[in-house]
């Protein structure tokens, strides 16, 4: 009876240093999100704020590069001259009639605070968005 006591015990250690040692592997050091390895991804993303007249495609293109993110951003005019992304500004290729922006992303699952300016009105205006960007989502590869 004692060796089976003893063998369960060893037993349970055992698989309680595996469960530990699993849980230990998986961890990274973003503090514990989802690490991406380099590569070129597809991601959902959605678009609020403005006055709802202007969309972005979805799913767009996450490149990761020595672990920071960039997303292609396509509007669905070519209307924006400049998008402001934590405080810098960056600019866009028209594409195709629409105005393509590849910007930072700092972080999936959170909204990212932008600003478009578009000229499609009489004088330019700066136009408050949310970005975000679901990981829930997140394929690899480039789109077809």
């Amino acid at each position: 009876m004692k060796r089976l006591v003893r063998l369960t015990a060893a037993l349970i250690l055992v698989l309680m240093l595996f469960t530990l040692a699993s849980c230990g592997a998986k961890k990274t050091d973003d503090g514990g999100k989802k690490a991406l390895k380099d590569g070129i991804y597809q991601i959902e993303v959605t678009l609020t704020g403005g006055t709802g007249k202007a969309s972005v495609a979805s799913p767009t293109e996450l490149e990761v590069k020595d672990g920071k993110m960039t997303a292609t951003i396509i509007w669905s005019s070519p209307n924006y001259d400049y998008m402001i992304v934590d405080d810098e500004r960056y600019l866009p290729e028209i594409i195709d009639n629409h105005s393509v922006f590849k910007i930072p992303v700092a972080e999936l699952d959170k909204e990212l605070p932008v600003i478009g300016d578009t000229v499609a009105m009489s004088t330019p205006h700066e136009i408050e968005y949310t970005l975000y960007f679901d990981s829930s989502t997140l394929k690899d590869g480039a789109a077809s």
